[in-house]
Protein backbone atom coordinates (compact mmCIF):
# COMPACT_ATOMS: atom_id res chain seq x y z
CA UNK A 1 0.00 0.00 0.00
CA UNK A 2 3.11 2.63 0.57
CA UNK A 3 3.34 3.11 -3.58
CA UNK A 4 -0.40 4.19 -3.49
CA UNK A 5 0.12 6.49 -0.54
CA UNK A 6 3.27 8.03 -2.33
CA UNK A 7 1.26 8.27 -5.76
CA UNK A 8 -1.82 9.81 -4.26
CA UNK A 9 1.02 12.31 -2.04
CA UNK A 10 2.44 13.38 -5.18
CA UNK A 11 -0.90 14.00 -7.00
CA UNK A 12 -1.68 16.30 -3.88
CA UNK A 13 1.29 18.20 -4.15
CA UNK A 14 1.07 18.26 -8.17
CA UNK A 15 -2.52 18.95 -7.83
CA UNK A 16 -2.21 21.97 -4.87
CA UNK A 17 0.67 23.12 -7.04
CA UNK A 18 -1.59 23.32 -10.20
CA UNK A 19 -4.58 24.65 -8.67
CA UNK A 20 -2.50 27.47 -7.33
CA UNK A 21 -1.22 28.91 -10.77
CA UNK A 22 -5.05 28.71 -11.47
CA UNK A 23 -6.13 31.53 -9.10
CA UNK A 24 -6.33 34.50 -11.67
CA UNK A 25 -6.91 32.32 -14.51
CA UNK A 26 -10.66 31.04 -13.12
CA UNK A 27 -11.53 32.24 -9.95
CA UNK A 28 -14.47 30.47 -8.70
CA UNK A 29 -18.20 32.24 -8.26
CA UNK A 30 -18.96 30.48 -4.95
CA UNK A 31 -22.52 30.86 -5.52
CA UNK A 32 -23.25 30.48 -9.47
CA UNK A 33 -21.14 26.71 -10.41
CA UNK A 34 -23.24 23.66 -11.21
CA UNK A 35 -21.84 22.24 -8.41
CA UNK A 36 -23.33 24.51 -5.86
CA UNK A 37 -26.37 25.18 -7.25
CA UNK A 38 -26.81 21.37 -7.61
CA UNK A 39 -25.91 20.96 -3.77
CA UNK A 40 -28.52 23.53 -3.09
CA UNK A 41 -31.05 20.91 -4.72
CA UNK A 42 -29.52 17.86 -2.51
CA UNK A 43 -27.97 16.61 -5.80
CA UNK A 44 -24.35 16.54 -7.35
CA UNK A 45 -22.74 17.74 -10.90
CA UNK A 46 -19.85 15.91 -12.23
CA UNK A 47 -17.67 15.22 -14.50
CA UNK A 48 -15.15 12.57 -16.15
CA UNK A 49 -11.55 12.85 -16.09
CA UNK A 50 -8.68 10.42 -16.75
CA UNK A 51 -5.17 11.73 -15.90
CA UNK A 52 -3.56 13.28 -18.51
CA UNK A 53 -5.88 15.93 -17.98
CA UNK A 54 -4.58 16.63 -14.77
CA UNK A 55 -1.78 18.38 -16.95
CA UNK A 56 -4.18 20.96 -18.49
CA UNK A 57 -4.19 24.07 -16.59
CA UNK A 58 -7.84 25.55 -18.48
CA UNK A 59 -9.61 22.21 -17.81
CA UNK A 60 -8.72 21.93 -14.22
CA UNK A 61 -9.48 24.82 -13.41
CA UNK A 62 -13.35 24.54 -15.19
CA UNK A 63 -13.08 20.84 -13.75
CA UNK A 64 -12.64 21.96 -9.85
CA UNK A 65 -15.24 25.54 -10.13
CA UNK A 66 -17.65 23.47 -11.34
CA UNK A 67 -17.92 20.22 -10.90
CA UNK A 68 -17.96 18.29 -7.19
CA UNK A 69 -17.98 14.64 -8.02
CA UNK A 70 -15.37 12.56 -10.75
CA UNK A 71 -15.32 9.53 -12.10
CA UNK A 72 -12.06 8.20 -13.90
CA UNK A 73 -12.71 7.81 -17.18
CA UNK A 74 -10.17 4.44 -17.47
CA UNK A 75 -8.01 4.30 -14.54
CA UNK A 76 -10.25 1.86 -12.55
CA UNK A 77 -11.01 -0.29 -15.27
CA UNK A 78 -9.84 -4.20 -15.54
CA UNK A 79 -7.19 -3.36 -18.04
CA UNK A 80 -4.97 -0.92 -16.28
CA UNK A 81 -5.77 -2.25 -13.12
CA UNK A 82 -4.68 -5.91 -13.14
CA UNK A 83 -3.48 -6.54 -16.71
CA UNK A 84 -2.24 -9.36 -15.74
CA UNK A 85 -3.50 -12.66 -13.49
CA UNK A 86 -2.96 -11.58 -10.06
CA UNK A 87 -0.80 -8.40 -10.57
CA UNK A 88 -2.78 -5.28 -9.77
CA UNK A 89 -1.51 -1.59 -11.04
CA UNK A 90 -3.95 1.43 -8.80
CA UNK A 91 -1.21 4.17 -9.83
CA UNK A 92 -3.40 5.97 -12.29
CA UNK A 93 -6.14 5.39 -9.99
CA UNK A 94 -4.42 6.64 -6.51
CA UNK A 95 -3.56 9.82 -8.55
CA UNK A 96 -7.38 10.82 -9.82
CA UNK A 97 -8.51 10.26 -6.26
CA UNK A 98 -5.79 12.21 -4.20
CA UNK A 99 -7.10 15.00 -6.84
CA UNK A 100 -10.64 14.38 -6.45
CA UNK A 101 -9.96 14.80 -2.65
CA UNK A 102 -7.43 17.90 -2.51
CA UNK A 103 -10.81 19.69 -4.49
CA UNK A 104 -13.32 18.50 -2.29
CA UNK A 105 -14.44 16.00 -4.95
CA UNK A 106 -16.31 12.62 -4.42
CA UNK A 107 -15.78 9.80 -6.81
CA UNK A 108 -17.94 7.31 -8.23
CA UNK A 109 -15.76 4.18 -8.89
CA UNK A 110 -15.87 2.94 -12.69
CA UNK A 111 -15.44 0.05 -13.16
CA UNK A 112 -15.10 -3.15 -11.70
CA UNK A 113 -17.02 -6.15 -14.39
CA UNK A 114 -17.48 -4.79 -18.02
CA UNK A 115 -17.38 -7.12 -21.28
CA UNK A 116 -15.10 -4.27 -23.08
CA UNK A 117 -11.45 -3.11 -21.86
CA UNK A 118 -10.80 -6.47 -20.24
CA UNK A 119 -6.97 -8.02 -20.71
CA UNK A 120 -7.15 -11.23 -22.64
CA UNK A 121 -5.68 -13.12 -19.95
CA UNK A 122 -9.65 -12.85 -18.11
CA UNK A 123 -11.74 -14.16 -21.56
CA UNK A 124 -8.79 -17.25 -21.96
CA UNK A 125 -9.55 -18.68 -18.71
CA UNK A 126 -11.12 -22.01 -18.69
CA UNK A 127 -14.74 -21.34 -17.43
CA UNK A 128 -14.36 -22.99 -14.11
CA UNK A 129 -11.72 -20.36 -12.79
CA UNK A 130 -13.60 -17.47 -14.08
CA UNK A 131 -15.72 -16.41 -10.93
CA UNK A 132 -12.62 -16.73 -9.00
CA UNK A 133 -10.75 -14.53 -10.78
CA UNK A 134 -14.05 -11.92 -10.57
CA UNK A 135 -14.34 -12.18 -7.04
CA UNK A 136 -10.46 -11.58 -6.39
CA UNK A 137 -10.61 -9.04 -9.13
CA UNK A 138 -13.62 -7.40 -7.39
CA UNK A 139 -12.55 -7.70 -3.76
CA UNK A 140 -8.86 -6.41 -4.28
CA UNK A 141 -10.19 -3.54 -6.28
CA UNK A 142 -12.77 -2.67 -3.76
CA UNK A 143 -10.96 -3.52 -0.84
CA UNK A 144 -7.66 -0.87 -1.93
CA UNK A 145 -10.87 1.72 -2.61
CA UNK A 146 -12.67 1.30 0.52
CA UNK A 147 -14.06 4.22 2.19
CA UNK A 148 -12.47 6.43 -0.85
CA UNK A 149 -15.21 6.35 -3.56
CA UNK A 150 -18.99 7.29 -3.37
CA UNK A 151 -20.03 4.38 -5.45
CA UNK A 152 -18.98 1.60 -7.92
CA UNK A 153 -20.65 0.44 -11.03
CA UNK A 154 -20.02 -2.09 -10.43
CA UNK A 155 -21.24 -4.10 -13.28
CA UNK A 156 -20.90 -2.22 -16.56
CA UNK A 157 -23.29 -2.75 -19.53
CA UNK A 158 -24.41 -6.02 -19.45
CA UNK A 159 -27.10 -6.31 -21.67
CA UNK A 160 -27.71 -5.42 -25.71
CA UNK A 161 -30.18 -3.38 -27.50
CA UNK A 162 -32.53 -6.17 -27.13
CA UNK A 163 -32.61 -6.30 -23.65
CA UNK A 164 -30.44 -9.75 -23.53
CA UNK A 165 -27.44 -10.19 -21.45
CA UNK A 166 -24.53 -9.78 -23.55
CA UNK A 167 -22.80 -13.27 -23.80
CA UNK A 168 -19.13 -11.92 -22.63
CA UNK A 169 -16.28 -14.26 -20.43
CA UNK A 170 -18.81 -13.96 -17.39
CA UNK A 171 -22.13 -14.65 -18.52
CA UNK A 172 -20.69 -17.19 -20.49
CA UNK A 173 -19.06 -19.49 -17.30
CA UNK A 174 -21.51 -18.79 -14.63
CA UNK A 175 -24.98 -17.50 -16.66
CA UNK A 176 -27.22 -14.53 -15.26
CA UNK A 177 -26.09 -15.00 -11.90
CA UNK A 178 -22.47 -13.56 -12.36
CA UNK A 179 -24.21 -9.63 -11.75
CA UNK A 180 -25.47 -11.18 -8.32
CA UNK A 181 -22.12 -12.54 -7.45
CA UNK A 182 -20.52 -9.05 -8.71
CA UNK A 183 -22.43 -7.39 -6.63
CA UNK A 184 -22.43 -9.37 -3.42
CA UNK A 185 -18.85 -9.75 -3.94
CA UNK A 186 -18.56 -5.95 -3.75
CA UNK A 187 -20.47 -5.09 -0.70
CA UNK A 188 -18.46 -7.64 1.04
CA UNK A 189 -15.21 -5.42 0.41
CA UNK A 190 -16.43 -1.86 0.90
CA UNK A 191 -20.12 -2.00 2.85
CA UNK A 192 -20.39 1.50 2.29
CA UNK A 193 -20.04 2.05 -1.40
CA UNK A 194 -23.30 2.51 -3.40
CA UNK A 195 -23.31 -0.35 -6.16
CA UNK A 196 -24.45 0.04 -9.13
CA UNK A 197 -25.74 -1.63 -12.24
CA UNK A 198 -24.36 1.16 -15.43
CA UNK A 199 -25.39 1.18 -19.25
CA UNK A 200 -26.48 3.05 -22.04
CA UNK A 201 -29.87 2.98 -23.96
CA UNK A 202 -31.81 2.61 -20.85
CA UNK A 203 -32.85 6.29 -20.34
CA UNK A 204 -36.39 5.79 -21.75
CA UNK A 205 -38.64 2.94 -21.79
CA UNK A 206 -37.63 0.46 -24.26
CA UNK A 207 -36.64 -2.86 -24.04
CA UNK A 208 -33.43 -2.65 -22.64
CA UNK A 209 -34.74 -0.70 -19.74
CA UNK A 210 -37.26 -2.91 -19.75
CA UNK A 211 -34.97 -5.81 -18.89
CA UNK A 212 -32.72 -3.53 -16.57
CA UNK A 213 -35.89 -3.00 -14.81
CA UNK A 214 -36.76 -6.91 -14.64
CA UNK A 215 -33.54 -8.37 -13.54
CA UNK A 216 -33.34 -5.35 -10.80
CA UNK A 217 -36.80 -6.52 -9.37
CA UNK A 218 -35.29 -10.31 -9.44
CA UNK A 219 -32.11 -9.11 -7.25
CA UNK A 220 -33.79 -6.98 -4.97
CA UNK A 221 -35.91 -9.98 -4.36
CA UNK A 222 -32.76 -12.06 -3.86
CA UNK A 223 -31.79 -9.56 -1.56
CA UNK A 224 -29.07 -8.69 -3.35
CA UNK A 225 -27.57 -5.23 -2.39
CA UNK A 226 -27.80 -3.22 -5.21
CA UNK A 227 -27.90 0.63 -4.53
CA UNK A 228 -28.49 2.39 -8.01
CA UNK A 229 -29.32 2.18 -11.72
CA UNK A 230 -26.20 4.16 -13.77
CA UNK A 231 -28.02 6.00 -16.86
CA UNK A 232 -25.05 6.58 -19.24
CA UNK A 233 -27.00 9.61 -21.42
CA UNK A 234 -25.13 9.68 -24.29
CA UNK A 235 -27.91 11.30 -26.30
CA UNK A 236 -27.62 12.17 -30.27
CA UNK A 237 -28.97 16.03 -30.78
CA UNK A 238 -32.73 16.45 -30.03
CA UNK A 239 -33.15 12.70 -28.90
CA UNK A 240 -33.47 12.92 -24.86
CA UNK A 241 -36.16 10.14 -24.70
CA UNK A 242 -39.51 11.46 -23.74
CA UNK A 243 -40.19 8.63 -21.51
CA UNK A 244 -37.09 9.84 -19.39
CA UNK A 245 -38.24 10.98 -16.64
CA UNK A 246 -41.06 8.27 -16.02
CA UNK A 247 -38.59 5.39 -16.61
CA UNK A 248 -36.34 7.01 -13.78
CA UNK A 249 -39.77 7.55 -11.57
CA UNK A 250 -40.24 3.73 -11.89
CA UNK A 251 -36.59 2.56 -10.83
CA UNK A 252 -36.74 4.79 -7.56
CA UNK A 253 -40.24 3.76 -6.68
CA UNK A 254 -38.21 0.20 -6.14
CA UNK A 255 -36.21 2.37 -3.59
CA UNK A 256 -33.24 2.43 -5.58
CA UNK A 257 -31.10 5.46 -6.39
CA UNK A 258 -30.80 6.87 -10.02
CA UNK A 259 -27.74 8.75 -11.60
CA UNK A 260 -27.04 10.19 -15.23
CA UNK A 261 -23.48 9.00 -15.18
CA UNK A 262 -21.86 10.14 -18.89
CA UNK A 263 -23.69 12.82 -20.36
CA UNK A 264 -23.26 14.31 -23.41
CA UNK A 265 -25.13 15.33 -26.59
CA UNK A 266 -23.77 14.52 -29.83
CA UNK A 267 -24.16 17.43 -32.55
CA UNK A 268 -23.02 16.80 -36.32
CA UNK A 269 -20.30 19.12 -37.29
CA UNK A 270 -20.19 21.89 -37.92
CA UNK A 271 -22.69 23.23 -35.05
CA UNK A 272 -24.88 25.62 -36.07
CA UNK A 273 -26.75 28.08 -33.73
CA UNK A 274 -29.59 26.55 -33.74
CA UNK A 275 -28.44 23.15 -32.75
CA UNK A 276 -26.31 24.62 -29.58
CA UNK A 277 -30.26 25.91 -28.59
CA UNK A 278 -31.57 22.23 -29.41
CA UNK A 279 -28.38 21.11 -27.19
CA UNK A 280 -29.14 23.46 -24.48
CA UNK A 281 -32.94 22.72 -24.76
CA UNK A 282 -31.42 18.66 -24.08
CA UNK A 283 -29.13 19.25 -21.31
CA UNK A 284 -32.35 21.45 -19.56
CA UNK A 285 -34.50 18.69 -19.70
CA UNK A 286 -31.95 15.55 -18.40
CA UNK A 287 -30.88 18.01 -15.21
CA UNK A 288 -34.80 18.84 -14.57
CA UNK A 289 -35.78 15.11 -14.93
CA UNK A 290 -33.53 14.52 -12.29
CA UNK A 291 -34.73 17.51 -9.92
CA UNK A 292 -37.97 15.56 -10.58
CA UNK A 293 -36.98 12.78 -9.09
CA UNK A 294 -36.24 12.62 -5.33
CA UNK A 295 -33.81 9.19 -5.56
CA UNK A 296 -32.36 10.26 -8.56
CA UNK A 297 -28.87 11.92 -7.00
CA UNK A 298 -26.76 13.88 -9.59
CA UNK A 299 -25.96 14.38 -13.06
CA UNK A 300 -22.25 13.59 -15.00
CA UNK A 301 -21.22 14.74 -17.59
CA UNK A 302 -18.69 12.81 -19.54
CA UNK A 303 -15.55 14.43 -19.78
CA UNK A 304 -15.05 18.11 -19.11
CA UNK A 305 -15.62 19.94 -22.95
CA UNK A 306 -15.64 19.33 -26.29
CA UNK A 307 -11.48 19.11 -26.22
CA UNK A 308 -11.69 16.31 -24.38
CA UNK A 309 -14.45 14.77 -25.39
CA UNK A 310 -14.44 10.97 -26.53
CA UNK A 311 -17.59 11.66 -29.53
CA UNK A 312 -15.05 12.89 -32.19
CA UNK A 313 -12.49 9.91 -32.05
CA UNK A 314 -15.91 7.32 -31.87
CA UNK A 315 -18.40 8.97 -33.97
CA UNK A 316 -17.21 10.60 -37.00
CA UNK A 317 -18.76 13.51 -37.93
CA UNK A 318 -19.97 14.30 -34.53
CA UNK A 319 -18.79 16.14 -31.95
CA UNK A 320 -19.85 19.45 -29.98
CA UNK A 321 -21.28 17.17 -27.53
CA UNK A 322 -20.36 19.05 -23.80
CA UNK A 323 -21.43 22.29 -22.00
CA UNK A 324 -17.97 23.66 -23.25
CA UNK A 325 -16.17 24.29 -26.28
CA UNK A 326 -12.62 23.67 -27.86
CA UNK A 327 -11.49 26.00 -25.62
CA UNK A 328 -13.56 25.52 -22.29
CA UNK A 329 -15.96 28.68 -22.36
CA UNK A 330 -19.25 27.88 -21.58
CA UNK A 331 -22.04 27.04 -24.54
CA UNK A 332 -25.60 27.80 -24.16
CA UNK A 333 -25.88 24.30 -22.50
CA UNK A 334 -23.77 25.30 -19.32
CA UNK A 335 -26.61 27.88 -18.78
CA UNK A 336 -29.27 26.45 -19.48
CA UNK A 337 -28.01 23.76 -16.81
CA UNK A 338 -27.95 26.67 -14.49
CA UNK A 339 -30.95 27.69 -14.81
CA UNK A 340 -32.67 24.08 -14.93
CA UNK A 341 -30.52 24.10 -11.38
CA UNK A 342 -32.77 27.39 -10.29
CA UNK A 343 -29.66 29.72 -11.31
CA UNK A 344 -29.20 32.38 -13.86
CA UNK A 345 -26.96 33.92 -15.92
CA UNK A 346 -25.53 35.78 -12.78
CA UNK A 347 -26.92 33.70 -9.69
CA UNK A 348 -26.18 34.77 -6.38
CA UNK A 349 -27.07 33.84 -2.61
CA UNK A 350 -27.53 35.21 0.54
CA UNK A 351 -24.63 32.62 1.82
CA UNK A 352 -22.20 33.99 -0.52
CA UNK A 353 -20.11 37.27 0.42
CA UNK A 354 -20.87 38.56 -2.94
CA UNK A 355 -22.30 41.71 -3.55
CA UNK A 356 -25.28 41.76 -6.15
CA UNK A 357 -24.59 45.26 -8.51
CA UNK A 358 -26.95 46.16 -11.04
CA UNK A 359 -25.90 48.68 -13.40
CA UNK A 360 -26.47 50.26 -17.09
CA UNK A 361 -26.65 53.29 -18.66
CA UNK A 362 -29.69 56.24 -19.12
CA UNK A 363 -31.02 55.60 -22.58
CA UNK A 364 -29.59 57.75 -25.62
CA UNK A 365 -31.84 60.81 -26.63
CA UNK A 366 -35.25 59.19 -28.27
CA UNK A 367 -35.34 56.34 -26.24
CA UNK A 368 -32.57 53.01 -27.08
CA UNK A 369 -33.44 49.73 -28.42
CA UNK A 370 -31.44 48.09 -26.27
CA UNK A 371 -31.76 47.27 -22.73
CA UNK A 372 -28.69 45.88 -20.69
CA UNK A 373 -28.92 44.85 -17.07
CA UNK A 374 -25.94 43.33 -15.06
CA UNK A 375 -25.46 41.29 -11.72
CA UNK A 376 -21.84 41.04 -10.10
CA UNK A 377 -20.64 38.76 -7.86
CA UNK A 378 -17.51 39.58 -6.04
CA UNK A 379 -15.49 38.02 -3.75
CA UNK A 380 -11.57 38.62 -1.96
CA UNK A 381 -9.91 39.79 -5.43
CA UNK A 382 -12.39 38.21 -7.62
CA UNK A 383 -15.76 38.74 -9.52
CA UNK A 384 -18.48 37.43 -11.36
CA UNK A 385 -20.23 39.48 -13.69
CA UNK A 386 -23.16 38.46 -15.67
CA UNK A 387 -25.10 40.42 -18.57
CA UNK A 388 -28.65 39.95 -19.80
CA UNK A 389 -29.12 42.17 -23.50
CA UNK A 390 -32.33 42.88 -24.31
CA UNK A 391 -33.53 44.10 -27.74
CA UNK A 392 -36.08 46.34 -27.25
CA UNK A 393 -36.62 47.57 -30.84
CA UNK A 394 -38.41 46.33 -33.53
CA UNK A 395 -35.69 45.26 -35.55
CA UNK A 396 -33.49 42.28 -35.02
CA UNK A 397 -30.32 42.72 -34.56
CA UNK A 398 -27.12 40.97 -36.51
CA UNK A 399 -23.80 40.65 -34.72
CA UNK A 400 -23.26 43.14 -32.29
CA UNK A 401 -20.94 44.98 -30.13
CA UNK A 402 -21.17 45.80 -26.47
CA UNK A 403 -19.03 48.39 -25.13
CA UNK A 404 -18.17 49.07 -21.78
CA UNK A 405 -15.57 50.23 -19.02
CA UNK A 406 -13.91 48.55 -16.25
CA UNK A 407 -13.76 50.14 -13.22
CA UNK A 408 -10.08 50.82 -12.03
CA UNK A 409 -8.17 47.66 -11.32
CA UNK A 410 -10.52 45.24 -12.61
CA UNK A 411 -8.86 42.53 -15.55
CA UNK A 412 -10.91 40.01 -17.06
CA UNK A 413 -9.36 36.48 -16.97
CA UNK A 414 -11.71 34.83 -18.84
CA UNK A 415 -15.73 35.18 -20.14
CA UNK A 416 -18.45 33.09 -22.15
CA UNK A 417 -20.84 33.71 -24.95
CA UNK A 418 -18.75 36.34 -26.11
CA UNK A 419 -14.91 37.60 -27.12
CA UNK A 420 -13.60 39.88 -24.90
CA UNK A 421 -10.70 42.58 -25.82
CA UNK A 422 -9.28 44.12 -24.19
CA UNK A 423 -9.53 43.00 -20.62
CA UNK A 424 -9.03 46.04 -18.80
CA UNK A 425 -10.38 49.69 -19.31
CA UNK A 426 -12.51 50.28 -21.97
CA UNK A 427 -13.68 46.89 -23.14
CA UNK A 428 -15.72 45.72 -26.35
CA UNK A 429 -17.62 42.51 -25.97
CA UNK A 430 -18.32 40.83 -29.88
CA UNK A 431 -20.91 38.14 -30.02
CA UNK A 432 -20.16 34.79 -30.16
CA UNK A 433 -20.80 32.85 -33.36
CA UNK A 434 -23.82 31.33 -32.19
CA UNK A 435 -25.75 34.49 -30.54
CA UNK A 436 -25.22 37.34 -33.02
CA UNK A 437 -28.86 37.19 -33.62
CA UNK A 438 -31.15 38.84 -31.45
CA UNK A 439 -34.68 38.83 -32.19
CA UNK A 440 -37.40 42.29 -30.97
CA UNK A 441 -37.83 41.14 -27.71
CA UNK A 442 -35.22 38.83 -27.08
CA UNK A 443 -32.22 38.83 -25.63
CA UNK A 444 -28.68 36.97 -24.96
CA UNK A 445 -26.90 36.73 -21.85
CA UNK A 446 -23.07 36.93 -21.48
CA UNK A 447 -20.37 37.16 -18.65
CA UNK A 448 -16.96 37.22 -17.26
CA UNK A 449 -14.80 36.62 -14.72
CA UNK A 450 -11.89 39.43 -13.45
CA UNK A 451 -9.71 40.20 -10.89
CA UNK A 452 -10.24 43.59 -8.56
CA UNK A 453 -8.12 45.49 -6.52
CA UNK A 454 -11.20 46.42 -4.14
CA UNK A 455 -13.64 47.95 -6.42
CA UNK A 456 -15.75 45.67 -7.71
CA UNK A 457 -18.24 47.95 -8.88
CA UNK A 458 -20.31 47.50 -12.22
CA UNK A 459 -19.63 49.29 -15.43
CA UNK A 460 -21.48 52.83 -15.35
CA UNK A 461 -22.79 52.51 -18.85
CA UNK A 462 -23.22 50.28 -22.12
CA UNK A 463 -23.52 51.30 -25.74
CA UNK A 464 -24.27 48.24 -28.42
CA UNK A 465 -23.40 48.58 -31.55
CA UNK A 466 -22.80 52.47 -30.71
CA UNK A 467 -26.62 53.04 -29.27
CA UNK A 468 -26.17 53.90 -25.80
CA UNK A 469 -28.29 51.13 -23.33
CA UNK A 470 -31.39 51.55 -20.66
CA UNK A 471 -31.43 49.41 -17.79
Amino acid sequence: MHNRRLAAALAVVASAALAGSLALVRPAAADTSLKQLAEGKGKYFGTALVQSNLSNSTLVGVATSQFDMMTPGNEMKWDTTEPSNGSFNFGPGDALVAFAQAHSMRVRGHNLVWHSQLPGWVSSLPSNQVQAAMETHITTEATHYKGEVYSWDVVNEPFNDDGTLRQDAFYNAMGSGYIADAIRTAHAADPNAKLYLNDYNIEGENAKSNAMYSLVQSLLAQGVPISGIGLESHFILGQVPSTMLANMQRFAALGLDVAVTELDDRIQLPASSANLQQQASDYSTVVSNCLAVTRCVGVSQWGVGDADSWIPGTFSGYGAATMYDQNYQPKPAYTASVNALGGSSGGSSSSSPSTPTSSSSSSGGGGGACKVSDTVDAWNTGLTENITIDNTGSAAVSGWSLVFTLASGQTITNGWNASYSPSSGQVTATNASYDGAIAPGGSVSIGFQATHTGNAAAPASFSLNGQACSS
